[in-house]
């Protein structure tokens, strides 16, 4: 089954700093978000030793746009336990992470109403 068929909640795409660990209490790594649903977020982060990898239990803190009625936004926090569910190769350079939350967040990102939804 690909992917697009398994999805049940349409993906907000931004571009934002994700700050994870697998130990909320170690130093935290910068990644970078690409896109997140209430239960999942899929980011960057530079292929070293502190990439999560498959299985990996991290801990993420991130902000998320929250639409309002006249396209105005706001950032809404968040700190979430998650397991990693897939890593990519995007280069030699660069690996793409995708989180499975342990709670979900309380909206849908990729679903509110606005006219662009790009930050």
């Amino acid at each position: 089954m690909e992917d697009s068929e398994r999805r049940t909640e349409q993906r907000l795409r931004y571009y934002w700093p994700i700050w994870f660990a697998e130990n909320p209490n170690h130093s935290l790594i910068q990644g970078q978000m690409v896109d997140i649903t209430s239960k999942s977020a899929a980011f960057t982060c530079y292929a070293d030793d502190g990439c999560p990898h498959i299985g990996q239990n991290i801990t993420a803190r991130f902000s998320v746009p929250q639409y309002g009625p006249d396209d105005s936004f706001d950032m809404a926090n968040f700190t979430r336990s998650g397991h990693v569910c897939r890593v990519d190769q995007v280069n030699p350079f660069l690996r793409r992470i995708a989180v499975q939350f342990a709670e979900p967040l309380p909206f849908k990102p990729g679903e509110q109403v606005t006219s662009e939804a790009y930050v």
